[in-house]
């Protein structure tokens, strides 16, 4: 039966966990006039996160992102998935693991650790995959996500966090007025189904240029094709620099809340959440396109099928690790 664990800090910062999906699903921070806001989008009830198709909150895996045409060949073998996103794979499909109950490990007043198992080809990937999530709470304000797998056989590895953040408050309606900044130089451009072309492009001269702050929905309607076929901003950002660095910041005027985001992944999905549509959130909160935006630290999409990515593949026996850090200041 799934349940919530809370973490908090000795400063009043506070996370909630849900052992199914390992799922954040609510994030408190206090503004600058000291009135807590929740930070992330996400439901009251466990049982909406079955029949999401949103990932509030999600640990996404075994692959986060999209496989083009649902199928892949490793080692020689062809592996098949499901195709959830017309022709491609999405998130790993239906029985992606944030659909499944994970199991505590570990708690403590600040930190909880998950952990599942996904079995050979349950999701059509190969291996028996043992995998662990590590959400912390540290005493300098920053919630730290840490990823751990080891399969059994060569497969794919690459897990996100698929948070919708709005530094207004969950409950404060469209978040493009807020400011981003992406510490990124390229972003991988994408075919009408939103799988990479292969090409690295410069963002400068472009709507998705963010290297100085500027507010979301600045050019999020932008004429432009790649806008166009993400509907606004789903795109794969490739963080400049190597190991773990600040891949992004974003802050809200109103509240004051700053947050900077760190990890040592090669690239990052920008999702201003252009397809949310109306639903009913924490609270019975109205929830609508925009409503919260997503920086999803991974490999790049469709990484396993394009050469000119970094390789999301584990070897049998091996460890793969990554670290996600979501750190929150006042200006």
């Amino acid at each position: 039966m799934e349940r919530k664990v809370m973490i908090a800090n000795s400063k009043g910062m506070r996370a909630e966990v849900c052992t199914l999906g390992a799922t954040l699903v609510s994030l408190f921070f206090k503004d600058k006039n000291g009135v807590e806001k929740d930070l992330v989008l996400g439901y009251d009830n466990p049982a909406d996160y079955l029949n999401h198709t949103t990932y509030f909150g999600a640990t996404v895996g075994r692959n986060g992102n999209r496989i083009k045409n649902g199928k892949f060949t490793l080692n020689g073998t062809e592996y098949l998935l499901e195709k959830n996103d017309g022709e491609n794979n999405l998130h790993s499909g239906s029985k992606g693991l944030c659909y499944k109950e994970w199991e505590v490990e570990k708690e403590t007043e600040n930190s909880v650790t998950l952990s599942s198992v996904s079995k050979d080809l349950e999701q059509g990937f190969p291996g028996t995959m043992t995998a662990k999530v590590t959400y912390a709470i540290g005493e300098d304000n920053a919630l730290s996500i840490d990823y751990e797998a080891v399969s059994d056989k060569d497969t794919v590895a690459n897990f996100t966090n698929h948070s919708y953040f709005n530094l207004g408050g969950h409950d404060s309606g469209t978040m493009v007025n807020q400011k981003l900044k992406l510490y990124s130089s390229k972003f991988t451009p994408v075919d009408g189904t939103l799988i990479p072309t292969g090409e690295l492009r410069d963002v400068k001269g472009t709507p998705m240029d963010f290297t100085e702050f500027k507010a979301i929905g600045k050019e999020i309607d932008a004429e432009d094709e790649q806008l166009k076929f993400g509907g606004g901003y789903d795109h794969n950002f490739i963080v400049d620099g190597k190991g773990y660095r600040l891949m992004a910041e974003a802050v809200s005027e109103d509240t004051g809340i700053h947050m900077k985001a760190y990890t040592d992944a090669p690239a990052v999905q920008f999702y201003a959440g252009n397809f949310i549509k109306k639903q009913v959130g924490k609270g019975g909160c109205a929830y609508d396109d925009r409503h919260g935006f997503c920086l999803e630290s991974q490999y790049c999409p469709d990484a396993v099928n394009n050469p000119t990515f970094e390789s999301p593949i584990l070897k049998a026996g091996e460890t793969y690790r990554t670290r996600t850090v979501y750190q929150f200041s006042i200006d």
